[in-house]
């Protein structure tokens, strides 16, 4: 049995219960079998795979709070830091009832690669609970988030470990942490990344992931000899990822027919109108299903089915493992050119797979959605600066960033002679950087 072979089955028998941590620990180390093959004797002396899929740390916690009627509710809080080789831990926090210590983990390991590949001084973390914000008041969101920073801030640092927002946590979660963090610490430091503007934040933050996924889309097409404008695309999820590549994507002459949540999803054959979905996400927090009352000519469809459109670039923003091999097989079938992640692994193996059998260009998340992380970063190096940079000059260190990434992945795929597949372009260009700092750091 090869080391490789050694360290996932090792994974698999030693973490029951997370098969989303063994589908992304599999899909890197599968990749990366031709480089670890060239120095495996040293790697396996040195327990390289081994350490870098354990994590440095796994926090778990109880997080109770009370609701507006009195009833008192007890959550569970996760943070894993993963790896600090090239930096201090960096990644989101997720409020989702699906959230469990396997997706964290999925979540952490994922962003050890993408925080790498930024290019940026930012190790792998990530964190979250199974509180769902949807539904609740403005009180109960925040009496939720004092909480379960009560328990956090022990943790956690401007030079240690920095979290962000990630699915359900947004400007409003973020601002309750960081005050609750600056109570309980007294100390005003960029200890949490997507804050207000007003206090710390970074312009373009918002925008970031989804203006991030279509500059790589953009190049990655240019380079294949693609010119984006005028492509037709399928975008899933209606969340800030999702919004903000629509929106990009008409910036660069394409056009985005359809969106998604977790009720159904949108066909708009004139494009979404960017306009109405923020007004309907972003202010009033309602379902798409509002929004033929702003676009009478769009079709809305219950459950799943976003996949269905003839299009030419497909974005799936919304979560893991929604993109499914019979809707690769769908996507291929009706010629589309180009698959980009923008959420955090949603296609499958078997899918990604069947893409890349057909010739079509997939951009892994961990390459397609970095510019949030990095931007993120950037967020950090105003907040230690004590100044905030314009809206402009964020955007245009974003866009190198995403350029920089693109020629990166698919130099490393070349250089080991698997042109064309970004996948294992990411994770090598990634594993490279990480594991040379390991090694460097001695046993630790």
């Amino acid at each position: 049995m090869s080391y490789v072979d050694q360290v996932i089955e090792r994974v698999v028998r030693t973490t029951p219960g997370e098969p989303e941590f063994h589908q992304a620990v599999k899909e890197v180390l599968d990749t990366l079998r031709p480089i670890i093959a060239l120095k495996e004797e040293k790697y396996k002396r040195q327990a390289i795979l081994e350490r870098l899929v354990e994590p440095e740390r796994q926090i778990k916690f109880r997080v109770p709070w009370i609701d507006d009627s009195g009833q008192v509710h007890v959550n569970t809080g996760y943070r894993v830091q993963f790896n600090s080789a090239i930096g201090p831990y960096k990644g989101g926090l997720r409020f989702h009832p699906s959230v469990n210590l396997g997706i964290i983990k999925f979540l952490g390991f994922e962003q050890i690669f993408k925080n790498s590949l930024t290019g940026l001084p930012i190790g792998g973390g990530k964190g979250g609970s199974n509180f769902n914000p949807k539904g609740k008041s403005d009180r109960e969101v925040m009496a939720f988030c004092q909480s379960y920073m009560t328990e956090l801030h022990k943790y956690i640092g401007a030079d240690a470990d920095i979290p962000a927002g990630d699915i359900g946590v947004g400007s409003r979660e973020i601002g309750y942490m960081f005050g609750q963090y600056k109570r309980i610490c007294g100390s005003y430091e960029g200890v949490l990344t997507g804050k207000g503007v007003t206090f710390g934040g970074s312009l373009a933050r918002k925008e970031a992931t989804g203006y991030g996924l279509m500059y790589l889309t953009k190049e990655l097409l240019a380079i294949n000899g693609i010119d984006i404008s005028g492509k037709i695309c399928s975008v899933s999820g209606a969340g800030n990822v999702a919004i903000y590549a629509i929106e990009k994507a008409h910036d660069l002459g394409a056009k985005v027919v359809t969106c998604s949540d977790s009720t159904g999803w949108i066909y708009d054959p004139d494009g979404i109108d960017v306009k109405a979905l923020k007004e309907i996400k972003e202010v009033r927090r309602e379902r798409l299903t509002e929004y033929k009352n702003y676009r009478p000519n769009a079709e809305y469809h219950e459950g799943k089915g976003v996949w269905s459109v003839k299009v030419d670039i497909a974005l799936p923003c919304a979560t893991q493992n929604e993109l499914h091999l019979e809707d690769a097989k769908m996507l291929v079938k009706n010629g589309v050119l180009a698959v980009c992640e923008g959420a955090n692994m949603p296609t499958t193996l078997d899918a990604t797979a069947y893409l890349q059998q057909n010739k079509v260009l997939f951009a892994p998340g961990k390459a397609a959605n970095a510019g949030g992380v990095a931007t993120s970063a950037l967020e950090m190096s105003q907040n230690s600066e004590r100044i905030s940079w314009s809206f402009e000059k964020v955007d245009s260190k974003l866009q190198n960033i995403m350029i920089g990434i693109t020629h990166n992945i698919d130099e490393a795929a070349k250089k080991y002679g698997m042109d064309g597949n970004y996948v294992a372009g990411a994770n090598i260009a990634g594993f490279n950087k990480v594991v040379n700092a390991m090694i460097c750091q001695g046993v630790c």
